[in-house]
């Protein structure tokens, strides 16, 4: 499925739809309908008369509510597409398809500020593409991971301190864990008093929460592009061929590392329990799977990544899982304020299973600390 695979209902555009396609310079897109299934941005397909013959673009109008500043991100993805470009054309590829396309307005901006006030931005549609929501075999995990991976290669001369932190402190896991421990404190909705052991597994890695933002302010890893969001929907594959073609939905990328990118993509993809699953017994951490994932992702990356960051990368599954831990339990101690929950005690089990994937980590960490140095060997 097609990450942005249309509705069935047409969307009948208002007025203020087509000033903001008219600001982009664009005409004869008759049709306009809702498109996707993300949930964040407003998103819509506009098809010309003959798909066939034209270009077709996707319209976004970016997420106040997740994005206080939308101009910024809309910057962001401009300057890291605008490099993309740059790079894969320098690597002897096609700039059309292996990476987003942003179209400027006609003030030569990469977005339009409605009447109200809200932002849009416009991106050329990758035909003959496709991307999946399940990585339902290794082979299709690994090359998500050379997927990720070639983004970290194209943008190894970047400079990430141009972009702007979009969401601040993303992945500044110490200050997670204090609003943790406030939480903790507070208590608001009464609840600390039932998951004592949750806590305590929590507070017994407090010591590890700053091993890689110590290692940034140290200078002993560098910061580059983090991608923020590298779920596998998040790859589009080409449809005939089956190989990846490029990295999309870049609203959260931010300076960063790696290990962000390859952690957090361990967490949910060497695992094959659902996130909120119930029964612990079957979450269990898959070490195949890192190293299937592992392989793609250096593949991808190539040779750009010394020795501490290299084990920067077994550390980010670790950092990120207990991070996430730590999100989901500071959340439902909250009284699941921030994520969307269906049921009593879902962010609880959402936490567990974090819990659990990290104490198939830590004992496998020297394994998986050998596979990302013999993978790159």
């Amino acid at each position: 499925m097609h990450p942005f695979a249309a509705m069935e209902k047409q969307f009948d555009p208002e007025d203020e739809i087509r000033e903001v396609i008219s600001s982009f310079g664009l005409s004869g897109h008759e049709h306009i309908r809702r498109y996707g299934n993300g949930h964040i941005n407003d998103t819509y397909l506009l098809e010309s008369e003959d798909s066939r013959q034209s270009t077709d673009y996707i319209l976004q109008r970016i997420n106040r509510s997740v994005f206080a500043c939308p101009e910024e991100v809309a910057e962001n993805v401009w300057k890291i597409t605008q490099y993309l470009r740059q790079a894969v054309a320098q690597e002897g590829g096609d700039p059309s398809r292996e990476t987003l396309t942003v179209l400027e307005s006609k003030d030569r901006k990469p977005y339009v500020r409605d009447r109200s006030g809200e932002i849009w931005r416009l991106v050329r549609f990758i035909k003959d593409s496709i991307s999946y929501e399940i990585a339902d075999t290794p082979q299709l995990f690994a090359a998500s991971g050379e997927a990720f991976g070639h983004f970290q290669y194209l943008l190894r001369g970047f400079d990430a301190s141009c972009l702007a932190e979009t969401i601040p402190d993303f992945h500044n896991t110490p200050k997670r864990y204090q609003r943790f421990e406030e939480a903790v404190s507070r208590d608001a909705a009464g609840r600390a008093g039932g998951v004592q052991e949750e806590i305590e597994e929590i507070r017994k890695r407090s010591c590890v929460c700053s091993m890689l933002t110590d290692q940034i302010l140290s200078g002993s890893l560098r910061q580059s592009v983090a991608h923020n969001d590298t779920k596998l929907n998040n790859v589009l594959f080409d449809r005939e061929t089956g190989r990846p073609l490029c990295v999309i939905d870049l609203d959260t990328v931010m300076p960063g590392l790696a290990a962000y990118d390859f952690g957090d993509s361990i967490r949910f993809g060497a695992n094959h329990s659902l996130e909120d699953e119930r029964d612990l017994d079957r979450v269990e951490f898959d070490l195949h799977l890192y190293e299937v994932y592992a392989a793609g992702f250096l593949r991808g990356s190539g040779a750009i990544f010394g020795k501490n960051e290299l084990q920067s990368l077994a550390w980010g599954a670790r950092i990120i899982t207990l991070e996430q831990a730590i999100r989901f339990l500071t959340d439902y101690l909250e009284g699941d304020c921030y994520y969307h929950t269906d049921r009593e005690g879902q962010n609880l089990d959402r936490a567990r299973v974090q819990i659990k994937l990290l104490n198939g980590m830590e004992e496998h960490f020297g394994q998986m600390l050998k596979i990302v140095e013999d993978t790159h060997a």
